[in-house]
């Protein structure tokens, strides 16, 4: 069982930004698929951004030019920079990695995370 802990959440008024964090084990963060996904109440987990291992990102399409995935492997930490938030954003987000599939398949959900944490509210008001 990995264990990754989620961090940095809140609430922000539409237009302002959050960075939320992911502390995962250290052979995970260098050799692990990892990214965000998130749920709202009554809705689907989405996928929301992954990143390979080589550092190639990926995100769904009403995040891109908003969010930044980013990890840094020295800190075994991972980060999801959210700018221009909008209401819809408000969801519980969750940390995950993946041994095996890569960020194109997780992002659109082809496949689901094998490992997450508790998760972070991000809550955003109009």
């Amino acid at each position: 069982e990995e264990q990754l802990v989620e961090s940095g959440g809140g609430s922000v008024q539409a237009g302002g930004s959050l960075r939320i964090s992911c502390v995962a084990p250290g052979y995970a963060a260098s050799t692990y698929c990892m990214g965000w996904f998130r749920q709202a109440p009554g809705k689907e987990r989405e996928g929301v951004a992954y990143i390979d291992t080589d550092g190639t990102p990926q995100y769904r399409d009403s995040v891109k030019g908003r969010f930044t995935i980013s990890k840094d492997t020295d800190k075994n930490t991972l980060y999801l920079e959210m700018n221009s938030l909008k209401p819809e954003d408000t969801a519980m987000y969750y940390c995950a990695a993946d041994p095996t599939w890569g960020a194109a398949q997780l992002v659109a959900g082809v496949f689901d995370p094998t490992y997450f944490g508790q998760g972070t509210q991000v809550t955003v008001s109009s």
